[in-house]
């Protein structure tokens, strides 16, 4: 029985309980490895120079010392020095607890991993990149007015947007100015309290109306203030509107606005001194009470913690942004468009950045890069589909014959159903001597065609497409023609894939055991079980599941 200790590769065994270490204990300890979620980082590049991007896990995801964004500024540097083509990633990323795909491309208008230029590739249930765009500006724009102007919205969903549209210097008029401002807050939350005072402080004297009166008359009309409140019995509030009132008396408008800014907190008397607050309508109350501003300063800082922050923006993020929570009072119209962006902004998951290395700075002037694609001369179906990417060929005082004989190796070496692959000419320079410079022939070209031919059947055809001699016919009402990774269920009748969500199956709830798809419906009965799902097909081939816990920042 195995005591549990690590073992290390180059140990044959166990110096705790002495049991023989085997190969397969050896390569499921490698698997275990690949398949750790807690590495900080985990990619893979391959020999063509195309990678993925597996995992980040930053602070939230477990990193005592390095943020999610040290650890992309690091792989992006490796990828570079590395001469790496081009990096998939699937972004699932997290952060506050929030699909952050969904806040991050509110606020900055492309996902979080497009700070380090990754892009648009493909999006779920058939979404183009103009379409991730016009929902990206549509959801980010949505007036805050909307939120604010009907009664009949949750007052602390008012309350909330109220208080930080106060607190901000600048005007704060849609969706991405509120989050925007909210993550500016949490990234500032250990000095959170002190810069918000400063921010309001200059706010109020940015337009320079104080040196428009004496002293003498700020004194007397925050005196008459303080007499009004006192007046009021028990412990109610006066709103602004009617404390303005009050003390009007031909007194300047903007000397009351000042004043009327200025007042919350001002001690009064030994142990008073003016409270303030917003009230469920957005305006100013004020009353005395007994203690100190300091407290009341105390307490302003305790509501912007780094906790309460987070709370608020959960809160604001389920209600106003999340499809699934969104809340029901909104104009009908407006829920509509916000939900069809919102859910679009989260169908969209895979995105890629292309390094160029063809651009790369090379300071020998004799040597070459050039992306080299290939055409297939052989009239054998199993090569008529093929079109693999270019590969990337660097040559140094090359010619003509050196260049075919790099292309043959490159695309054997990286391909297996083109191990007999032989490069025989290139394309628009036929009849060129073998012995001619490629410098000299191609200039300052960055790509190159070479047509050639595998010679026989190599009998690897299926290992042509990711997804081996499968066949999967994929035709869902969304527009989608391939497999895009979404849970799909193929129909009982036709065969046909299509995704769940789109046949009013939602993602909560678990594949029906029989399935006919619309088109079949009306002419077949079908008694049989339904086909399994298509996720459940992949994981029962691979032997296990291979749903990956989601990224965290």
């Amino acid at each position: 029985m195995c005591c549990g200790d690590v073992v290390h590769i180059y140990e044959s065994k166990c110096k705790s309980c002495n049991l023989d270490a085997s190969t397969d204990d050896v390569e499921d300890w490698v698997y275990n490895q690949l398949e750790n979620t807690t590495h900080l980082l985990h990619g893979v590049v391959h020999s063509n120079g195309f990678g993925h991007l597996l995992r980040v896990n930053g602070r939230e995801g477990g990193s005592r010392m390095l943020s999610g964004c040290h650890i992309m500024d690091f792989w992006d540097r490796l990828c570079k020095v590395l001469g790496v083509r081009m990096v998939s990633v699937m972004d699932v990323s997290k952060k506050y607890g929030l699909e952050y795909r969904l806040l991050h491309a509110i606020i900055k208008g492309h996902p979080w991993y497009g700070d380090w230029g990754y892009d648009f590739a493909t999006g779920s249930f058939a979404l183009t990149l103009d379409a991730y765009n016009l929902a990206v500006e549509k959801l980010s724009t949505l007036p805050l007015s909307t939120f604010l102007a009907q009664r009949r919205f949750p007052s602390c969903i008012r309350d909330i947007i109220l208080r930080y549209q106060s607190l901000s210097e600048r005007e704060l008029l849609n969706i991405r100015d509120l989050f925007g401002f909210l993550i500016k807050l949490l990234h500032d939350a250990p000095k959170c309290s002190s810069r918000v005072d400063d921010a309001m402080s200059k706010k109020r004297r940015a337009s320079g109306v104080l040196y428009s009166w004496t002293k003498s008359d700020v004194e007397c009309v925050e005196e008459a203030m303080v007499k009004v409140l006192r007046a009021v019995t028990g412990s109610n509030w006066v709103n602004q509107r009617n404390l303005r009132k009050a003390i009007y008396k031909g007194q300047p408008s903007d000397l009351l606005d000042y004043c009327l800014n200025e007042l919350g907190g001002k001690m009064v008397a030994d142990g008073i001194f003016v409270s303030s607050r917003r009230n469920a309508d957005g305006d100013f109350e004020y009353r005395l009470e007994a203690g100190s501003s300091a407290s009341n300063c105390s307490s302003t800082s305790r509501s912007l913690s780094e906790e309460n922050l987070v709370l608020d923006m959960r809160f604001l993020y389920e209600s106003m942004l999340h499809p699934q929570t969104m809340m029901k009072d909104l104009p009908q119209e407006t829920r509509d468009l916000a939900i069809s962006c919102a859910e679009k902004l989260l169908d969209c998951k895979q995105f890629v950045k292309d390094y160029k290395p063809e651009r790369m700075s090379i300071n020998d002037p004799s040597v070459t890069c050039l992306l080299c694609r290939v055409e297939f001369t052989d009239e054998s179906e199993e090569y008529a589909s093929l079109d693999p990417p270019p590969e990337l060929i660097v040559l140094s005082n090359a010619t003509v014959s050196d260049l075919k004989l790099a292309a043959s190796k490159a695309f054997q070496d990286v391909y297996l159903t083109l191990k007999r692959f032989q490069a025989e000419e290139l394309v628009d320079y036929g009849g060129v001597d073998e012995s001619t410079q490629v410098k000299k022939l191609l200039g300052s070209a960055e790509y190159v065609r070479v047509r050639g031919r595998c010679n026989a059947k190599s009998g690897w055809s299926k290992f042509s497409m990711e997804r081996g001699i499968e066949r999967w016919t994929v035709e869902c009402s969304c527009g989608a023609k391939d497999d895009d990774g979404e849970r799909m269920l193929a129909c009982d009748v036709c065969g046909v894939w299509r995704h769940t969500r789109c046949s009013g199956i939602p993602d909560s709830d678990s594949v029906p055991a029989n399935f006919v798809c619309q088109g079949c419906k009306s002419s077949v009965s079908v008694t049989k079980n339904a086909g399994p799902c298509k996720d459940e097909v992949v994981a029962k081939v691979a032997g296990e599941s291979l749903t990956a816990p989601p990224d965290v920042r």
